[in-house]
């Protein structure tokens, strides 16, 4: 058996989510109904994780084991030809028998894109959550710098999260402007569920004067998910990238 890692991208508007489920159209089956025409007996994609319904990926990892080797044009060419549109695989490479996409990562960056603009864009509605208030950029960054460390981020999580444990280490959190865009890149070992998604919420209530400053931090000690911001649209949320090495 030879194991085989793809990058896949993909928007997420239209799908349940990555994970394969009975009554929804997913990522993962999507993929793996190409590979299964491809390679000519159905596979198991195992992914680094799971996007929701609505979120978006550039950088998902996902592995699969085949008896025999294709031409590795076949997985991404060949595979890109039975997918639709809106999902592709980016990139292909033959791993370690003990490389495992999920369990071997080390870290992923998510990036949520705010649009300010006072008018809404049509071209943005798929890819950032319309916000047209003046929001206060050195709250929100010193709020922000509340949740780089390890913590238990209970208070950020989705009330349906089932993750046994919920502490979690947030590498970096950088609130950026780009023109009528507020970027929020958030680098971490792992992620509960919705965890992004309410701490973007938290931060443009934070921005919006809503929450003060010093709610993150407050929010982290008490950990009740009420006192804690809104969730943000999934539709904002993009899966940048996952990591295998420590250094990176």
């Amino acid at each position: 058996m030879t194991r085989v890692c793809l990058t896949i991208e993909y928007d997420g508007t239209r799908y349940g989510g990555w994970q394969i489920q009975p009554n929804a159209v997913t990522i993962q089956q999507s993929v793996e109904d190409a590979l299964g025409k491809v390679i000519g007996y159905s596979v198991r994609l195992y992914s680094s994780g799971r996007t929701d319904a609505g979120v978006h990926a550039v950088g998902m990892r996902a592995h699969f084991d085949v008896e025999t080797l294709l031409p590795l044009s076949a997985y991404r060419e060949g595979v890109n030809r039975y997918l639709s549109d809106d999902i592709a695989v980016r990139a292909v490479e033959v791993v370690d028998d003990n490389f495992h996409a999920r369990f071997g990562a080390q870290g992923k960056w998510y990036q949520y894109r705010v649009y300010r603009n006072q008018i809404r864009s049509p071209l943005q509605r798929r890819t950032a959550w319309h916000v047209p208030v003046q929001l206060d950029m050195e709250a929100m960054n010193v709020a922000a710098m509340s949740c780089v460390g390890l913590h238990d981020f209970k208070a950020f999580r989705s009330s349906s999260c089932v993750a046994k444990t919920t502490t979690r280490e947030i590498f970096s959190l950088q609130v950026v402007e780009q023109g009528d865009f507020i970027l929020f890149n958030v680098k971490g070992d792992g992620f509960l569920k919705n965890m992004v998604r309410v701490l973007v919420g938290t931060l443009i209530d934070v921005g919006s004067g809503k929450l003060g400053a010093d709610s993150v931090q407050n929010l982290l000690l008490c950990g009740e998910r009420q006192k804690a911001g809104r969730t943000a649209p999934a539709h904002g949320l993009c899966l940048m990238d996952v990591w295998y090495e420590k250094n990176m």
